[in-house]
């Protein structure tokens, strides 16, 4: 059993109301640890859609404000990047100002609750306050994807990652790609391990009622073919090449590819179908709550995740999407890209496609659409895996073992 930690998570994301899609990972990580008897308490930038109380679920709130104009709130929640590929210009005037509040929130509340740990989330920021708020307090960090990517893109941000690791008690990482690029920057490979996203197989899973309900909002008929998937409309998702491939499946006149969500690149992808063709089949219901996206999964026949690793060089450390559509016994077609290949078996709990190939992502569809035991039969196998495998309540676990991993490491260093 562990001892009880007083944590103070330092993040730039955080569901910023209930259902919010936005950095949703978050909340049940936060949450879990607070059910295993620790004190939690989250360090944030304030954002304008923020509605959450003081405290919930065993969390305690701290948002910090350091926008003077409100066109610079595009500190967190996925607001800093330009489709995640380049940084915003007001990301740049944001910065400073955002890193100094968020130091000075970090600070006070690890010193007015005593804090045992400190628990920085992306390296790339969240791990640099949480370091620089506590010097003497050990420290884990967890590596979610954009952070990795803009050390490694930027000079002034590496040798930032560099200092935080050399700092760090212990490193988890969503995905084994990320720990890999982690220790090229740095990182210990003895004190980092893997630790992949949970999931909530109570809220995602087979429902005819949601599904009934759903597919008439659709206006879709029963026996029509739903392809789903949801995310950042930015390049590291694919959602171009699950258009290019619905371009291809002329001769499934039933189908319809539904992608949920918005970003940068919405006007692009909209542009696309409509050039390939397919403006009527391909539907863009825009950004959905986690618990339409479980609607919508319920709703689907087959669920598509097609990242992949982008013209820059950044790739997801685990869409949440993977993990929902595992769990909601829905057919998956998926490539390997980041850390889905460590939580899919190919042609056992999805079909796996090489990225960037609209051929091979069109015949995975097409296969799937003709053959409706095979995908019961994927279904079925992915969500007993994830039910045995990744749960929430897993990952609590290791985060706790990670705190007393990186606070026996820092008492004893001392």
């Amino acid at each position: 059993m562990s001892r009880r930690h007083r944590v103070v998570m330092v993040a730039t994301s955080y569901p910023r109301f209930p259902g919010d899609n936005v950095g949703s990972f978050m909340a049940p990580i936060a949450h879990g640890v607070a059910a295993r008897g620790h004190e939690v308490h989250l360090v944030a930038p304030w954002h304008p859609l923020v509605a959450r109380p003081a405290r919930e679920g065993g969390v305690t709130f701290h948002f910090f404000k350091y926008a003077p104009h409100p066109a610079l709130n595009v500190f967190g929640y996925a607001g800093a990047l330009r489709a995640d590929v380049s940084l915003r210009g007001a990301a740049y005037a944001a910065a400073p100002l955002a890193l100094a509040s968020g130091w000075r929130m970090a600070r006070h509340v690890a010193r007015a609750v005593d804090a045992t740990v400190m628990h920085g989330h992306w390296v790339i920021p969240g791990g640099a306050m949480a370091a620089a708020a506590a010097p003497g307090r050990p420290l884990v960090v967890s590596l979610h994807g954009s952070d990795v990517f803009v050390a490694e893109r930027l000079a002034p941000a590496r040798a930032v990652a560099r200092r935080v690791f050399a700092r760090a008690g212990w490193v988890t990482a969503c995905s084994g790609d990320l720990r890999d690029r982690a220790i090229a920057l740095g990182a210990s490979a003895a004190a980092s391990e893997v630790v992949p996203y949970g999931v909530d197989i109570e809220r995602f899973g087979p429902d005819p009622e949601r599904r009934r309900r759903v597919r008439a909002a659709l206006g879709l008929a029963d026996d029509a073919v739903m392809v789903f998937t949801a995310g950042r409309f930015v390049r590291k998702k694919g959602f171009e090449y699950l258009i290019d491939a619905a371009a291809r499946l002329a001769h499934l006149p039933a189908l319809a590819v539904v992608i949920g969500g918005d970003g940068d690149l919405g006007a692009e992808l909209a542009a696309r179908a409509a050039d390939r063709g397919v403006a009527e089949r391909v539907v863009f219901p825009g950004l959905l709550s986690q618990d339409s996206v479980a609607d919508h999964l319920a709703a689907a026949d087959i669920a598509v995740v097609p990242s992949v690793r982008d013209d820059a060089g950044n790739v997801d450390g685990l869409p949440n999407v993977v993990m929902e559509a595992l769990a909601s016994a829905t057919p998956l077609v998926t490539t390997v890209a980041g850390g889905i290949g460590a939580v899919v078996r190919p042609d056992e709990t999805a079909l796996t496609v090489p990225e960037r190939d609209p051929e091979a992502l069109a015949a995975a569809l097409a296969r799937l659409a003709g053959d409706p035991a095979l995908g019961r039969r994927l279904g079925e196998a992915a969500r007993a895996e994830v039910a045995a495998r990744y749960s929430w309540a897993r990952v609590a676990e290791r985060m706790e073992a990670a705190y007393e991993a990186a606070f026996l490491a820092r008492h004893k260093a001392v």
